[in-house]
């Protein structure tokens, strides 16, 4: 069964934990490095044979085109993941619709084609129909903007933990979870695949597979196999662990999860 693999694309320092840190209006004064890093994936999903999904930030296609681009041209799918990686929930409706349609034709006329998925920065979207009206005005068919987890930082526990509709025609694909004990329990990576042992991601989508009968839904950052990276001062305790923990490790362990299951673009498993 093949799993749906995607790609977060943004910098190291935009991400919501690095908020109140790092201002938008340094972001160029950081030294870019997804470049580097988005080489060494594309690289890797080459040699399993795999066309992934990447949500690209719009400020990122705007400074970095020709990735977009080449993105395209190897067969990958491209969706949106907000122009300036804004909280959903820290937008008004009209800032909100402005993101969705902004990003939008931004990487359509980068790339030459529909730009049909959605994910909202830190699965910020709230659950409600309002929030698919909007994206269906905006042009997207679908959206992976959930994570069914109770997280301090983001997650919806209540919603369902897989693909369902949204309203008006909208799909959301949420981020994989495993059911034990009454509990959503995070398997769909980001900082929990770095945390946890891999054996118990190799084993939650073999689950979602073969018991479930289910695709997954994995997704993961450029900046999760840089360990190089700068380090911006300032940044507390928590988000520090959060952030750094296992960089070192993430690479092979993606290396790993490519071998161990079959994976896809998410419009090509939902036949988008």
């Amino acid at each position: 069964m093949l799993n749906a693999m995607t790609v977060d694309v943004e910098e190291y320092f935009q991400v919501s934990a690095f908020a109140n840190v790092v201002s938008r209006a340094d972001w160029s004064c950081y030294e870019s490095r997804v470049q580097a890093s988005m080489e060494r994936i594309l690289a890797l999903f080459d040699r399993h044979g795999i066309k992934a999904t990447f949500f690209v930030l719009g400020w990122i296609a705007r400074e970095h085109p020709t990735l977009v681009q080449r993105l395209i041209s190897e067969g990958h799918e491209v969706g949106s993941h907000g122009m300036y990686h804004d909280r959903v929930t820290d937008l008004s409706p009209d800032e909100l619709a402005s993101d969705l349609a902004d990003s939008r034709k931004l990487l359509e006329d980068i790339c030459g084609c529909e730009v049909k998925g959605y994910r909202a920065p830190s699965f910020s979207l709230p659950l409600n129909p309002l929030s698919y009206e909007v994206l269906a005005q905006a042009g997207y068919r679908y959206s992976s903007s959930i994570y069914p987890i109770k997280h301090d930082h983001y997650g919806a526990p209540e919603s369902e933990r897989f693909s369902f509709e949204g309203g008006s025609g909208v799909l959301e694909i949420p981020i994989s979870t495993l059911r034990f004990f009454g509990k959503n329990l995070p398997v769909g990576g980001g900082g929990f695949f770095r945390l946890l042992p891999y054996p118990y991601h190799r084993y939650g989508f073999s689950r979602l597979n073969n018991l479930e009968g289910r695709p997954g839904v994995f997704y993961m950052h450029p900046w999760e196999i840089d360990p190089y990276q700068p380090r911006p001062s300032g940044l507390s305790l928590k988000s520090r662990f959060r952030h750094y923990l296992n960089l070192h490790k993430t690479y092979t362990r993606l290396g790993r999860l490519l071998g161990d299951h079959q994976w896809s673009s998410i419009e090509r498993i939902y036949e988008l």
